[in-house]
């Protein structure tokens, strides 16, 4: 029964997180688009979440880094999370929604990458698959998917704001069964590095190169994958499968994370993630037939799931235990809080003037990445980065 028990009280709060960023991410461009916003200003939105993020995940995570508190930080951040999103409901002209987008960011983007420390650690010591709790996360994701289309067919895209909520509302009594910190087996409380020695660290670097820049190539499917199958004629309830759909071979991947791992290395899970990324965008740039967007909405196993276990193991390989809370916010918020934060508004600029053709550009991006992990993988031997065993 304590494993079970154990496993809720970490998988929680993720279950919860994903369930709003489930609704959000499949059908927030829709509640833009209800609002009046254009295409271009879609993608600055996007872009200036991602920019505030960036400076909030860097403050946050050094703050969490210094007091050894990581849990209390996200109470504090899930609980601001939760009365800011209500400003969405007033708000009606571009400017306005931009000005709640930057607040709500700041609170909002630092979560994700302080749970994650939290997991990471834990199910190093605990000897538990993080993979296999992290997938509970992604079934959320479904299911605040799969409401939010349904909710959106039936009574129109102001729903989306209310099956976010449902989510975040859950926030912060949820993260009161995470554990105070991720600090075990008498490691420091702090790091025996900083933000700078990270950011010094050739293997670092080209480690959030290419893991970041396989997440930000997503940006053209996040910001206009749902406005494009609808404008193909794809009904609100079929969207929203084609993105459940997506997150439950992530599931199955992120199940089997074990084996692929002890198979693929670190960066062979990267490198896999990139290579699906290439296939996946290059479909997406010629076709919105419903057969193929099935079989390339499947590779989100490889382009998301795998590339984040990828990049979990590496920081786990990586980093120290007391080191790892900072170097999650350090890779989300420069590995895939900046680049996603520039092609964001790149894919803004691409879908306006190209339209479904903007996903060439994704194309690109991912085979910069691929580029990354390969010199990784002739540079990095396994080891830690910075710090000492």
């Amino acid at each position: 029964m304590a494993p079970l028990v154990t496993g809720i009280r970490l998988s929680g709060y993720g279950v919860a997180y994903f369930f709003a960023a489930g609704a959000f991410m499949s059908f927030w461009p829709v509640w833009l688009r209800d609002r009046g916003i254009s295409d271009a200003e879609i993608g600055t939105l996007f872009m200036s979440r991602q920019l505030v993020g960036i400076g909030a995940m860097l403050a946050i995570g050094w703050i969490a880094h210094r007091i050894g508190n990581v849990r209390g930080v996200i109470l504090v951040l899930a609980g601001a999370a939760t009365i800011l999103l209500t400003g969405y409901q007033v708000a009606t002209t571009f400017f306005a929604i931009l000005a709640v987008t930057l607040v709500w960011g700041g609170v909002w983007a630092p979560t994700l990458a302080l749970y994650d420390g939290i997991l990471v650690n834990e199910t190093r010591a605990r000897g538990i698959d993080y993979g296999r709790l992290r997938a509970w996360g992604s079934a959320a994701f479904i299911a605040g998917t799969v409401a939010c289309g349904v909710a959106v067919d039936r009574n129109g895209p102001a729903w989306i704001l209310y099956v976010s909520f449902l989510g975040i509302v859950l926030l912060v009594p949820l993260a009161l069964w995470l554990p105070k910190d991720g600090t075990r087996d008498g490691e420091k409380e702090h790091a025996p590095f900083g933000i700078a020695d990270l950011l010094t660290s050739k293997p670092f670097l080209l480690f959030m190169m290419a893991a970041g820049l396989c997440q930000a190539s997503h940006a053209v499917l996040y910001s206009f994958g749902t406005l494009t199958w609808r404008a193909a004629g794809i009904d609100d309830v079929t969207i929203s499968l084609l993105w459940g759909e997506s997150v439950a071979v992530e599931v199955l991947l992120m199940l089997a994370s074990p084996w692929l791992l002890k198979r693929l290395g670190v960066c062979g899970l990267i490198a896999f993630a990139l290579g699906c990324a290439m296939v996946r965008w290059l479909g997406m740039s010629f076709t919105t037939e419903l057969w193929a967007l099935i079989a390339l909405q499947a590779l989100h196993a490889g382009t998301f799931a795998a590339c984040h276990l990828g990049a979990m193991a590496f920081i786990q390989r990586a980093l120290p235990p007391s080191g790892v809370a900072l170097g999650q916010s350090v890779y989300y918020a420069l590995g895939t809080g900046a680049a996603q934060a520039m092609v964001f508004q790149l894919a803004g600029l691409l879908y306006a003037a190209y339209g479904q053709r903007a996903f060439l550009g994704m194309f690109v991006v991912a085979a910069l990445g691929m580029t990354a992990i390969i010199l990784l993988a002739r540079t990095w031997n396994g080891t830690y980065v910075v710090g000492t065993r």
